[in-house]
């Protein structure tokens, strides 16, 4: 084979070497249609596990937390509507709701009849400012607002106590206070709840703020180990018992694991050997022991 022809049998065959490299391959008409296939099976599949998940967690919501479609008889299915076919069936969501409204059970809930500020017979705004909910940033907003609105913003109580519940005396002497309040007041303080009924006088316009338990738990816990509390603690009150550098860099995780009474809710506790502010429905429940 002389040379120009070996040259030659070369650029051809490095020639298809190319074509085989850079060659595109279609793909089957048929493949792509047996993953659409498979994606839309998948698809369906899930959905009607997630449905069935569904059902049966509406199920468990009415076995953990009775109602009155509970109190009838009503399941899971019933509520997610596998039965809606039988509309005069009791049991059914639609049976249920046609009982109640049959029997006049069924109020007419509206955003107007739920509305009890308008019935309100002291024209007093009542915010009792529960602790470590951010009230920090609804504060100047109120103040905001009184002066726009011509309100009379009040800051002060006549109580002035740290205790963790108040006494029978020291609610009446606010309830009367509050009381005797001109209309168009705003009335701000740290306090529990209060029943004025109790005491035979109208109820203000109470409200409040409430989050999350757990959030406001770890935010105080935190609060009190701050570098400065540490500083005043130790440079302004330097005759008090001090906490120790690793109490003051222990982790809420730790607390929690050592079993320490700092980070466990001890029911009807009325001092801590930390002070806390971990019981939220005092500001919602009242003075009682039960809502301690």
């Amino acid at each position: 084979m002389s040379l120009n022809a070996d040259r030659s049998y070369k650029m051809k065959l490095r020639d298809v070497e190319n074509a085989f490299k850079y060659r595109r391959i279609p793909y089957p008409k048929r493949s792509v249609e047996l993953i659409a296939l498979l994606a839309i099976s998948c698809t369906f599949f899930l959905f009607m596990h997630t449905n069935k998940l569904n059902s049966r967690l509406k199920e468990m919501e009415v076995k953990l937390q009775p109602s009155e479609f509970s109190a009838l008889g009503l399941t899971g299915n019933h509520i997610s509507g596998h039965d809606a076919g039988k509309h005069d069936d009791i049991n059914t969501l639609h049976g249920t709701y046609q009982y109640l409204k049959s029997t006049g059970q069924l109020v007419n809930v509206t955003t107007l009849r739920l509305n009890n500020t308008r019935r309100s017979r002291l024209q007093v705004v009542f915010f009792n400012r529960p602790t470590r909910v951010c009230t920090e940033q609804l504060v100047p907003l109120l103040r905001l607002l009184a002066d726009h609105n011509d309100l009379n913003l009040v800051l002060n109580g006549p109580v002035r106590s740290i205790s963790r519940i108040r006494t029978a005396e020291e609610e009446g002497i606010e309830v009367q206070w509050v009381s005797q309040l001109e209309k168009d007041t705003l009335y701000i303080a740290h306090g529990n709840w209060i029943n004025f009924t109790q005491y035979g006088e109208h109820k203000p316009i109470y409200i409040s703020l409430v989050r999350d338990p757990v959030e406001r738990m770890i935010q105080n816990f935190y609060e009190q180990r701050t570098r400065q509390k540490l500083i005043v603690s130790r440079n302004i009150y330097p005759g008090y018992p001090q906490r120790t550098n690793a109490w003051y860099k222990q982790t809420f995780n730790e607390c929690v694991r050592s079993g320490s009474s700092e980070c466990q809710y001890i029911k009807y506790s009325i001092e801590d050997a930390v002070e806390d502010f971990k019981r939220q429905s005092l500001f919602f429940c009242g003075n009682h022991e039960d809502c301690l």
